[in-house]
């Protein structure tokens, strides 16, 4: 097991029509989201406009989940859905897709090699929580990434082998697995003055 901290202030935000995209995390790191070369990527979004389209990603399917607001998607020819805080909805990018309302977003993009999925995570002012990192499953994947993206809060996250380091808002925790049989723990404890919320992704490719 591998880990980095990539601090917010380390991000790459870029203007779109409708307002801000920040990009979080890209595999491999050498990979541009212009090109269209990556296996995945994370990124957040500031949508600033009522009504916007998609961009048409061919072979990516993606999952967004709502950070802040409600979303309204259409997906033509699909379904529709609507999205509050932590709701999240999976489609193709091929589709085409409008959304309407303005929000704060978290997507993952996938090719077709990888496979993911994400969950919201609420911690208590004080408290702590245990979090059993994934193992290598999934059949034909070789690698398995974690990604732990503090939305809200601050915490102190402590690793199983003795080390702690702190996240704070807009912080990102990534974590590498290789080995399908190690089982790891690292246990988050919300150390701000308010709850802390946190995004979990978990890759495998």
């Amino acid at each position: 097991m591998t880990y980095e901290i990539i601090k917010k202030q380390n991000h790459k935000t870029s203007e779109w029509s409708g307002g801000t995209t920040t990009q979080l995390l890209i595999y491999p790191k050498e990979a541009v989201y212009a090109e269209r070369n990556f296996k995945w990527r994370l990124s957040s979004a500031k949508v600033e406009i009522e009504e916007s389209t998609f961009t048409h990603l061919p072979g990516i399917s993606r999952i967004i989940m709502i950070l802040e607001g409600e979303l309204t998607l259409n997906h033509e020819k699909h379904h529709n859905t609507v999205l509050k805080k932590f709701d999240q909805d999976s489609f193709s990018g091929d589709w085409t897709t409008k959304s309407y309302g303005k929000v704060t977003d978290f997507n993952l993009m996938m090719a077709e090699s990888c496979s993911g999925k994400l969950e919201s995570i609420d911690i208590n002012r004080g408290e702590s929580r245990e979090i059993i990192l994934e193992n290598l499953q999934n059949e034909g994947c070789s690698m398995l990434t974690e990604v732990f993206y503090c939305v809200h809060g601050q915490v102190e996250v402590y690793e199983n082998k003795g080390k702690s380091f702190k996240l704070n808002e807009g912080d990102v925790l990534s974590v590498n697995k290789n080995d399908e049989k190690s089982q790891d723990v690292f246990k988050f404890s919300s150390i701000g003055e308010k709850k802390s919320e946190i995004v979990r992704t978990t890759i495998y490719y």
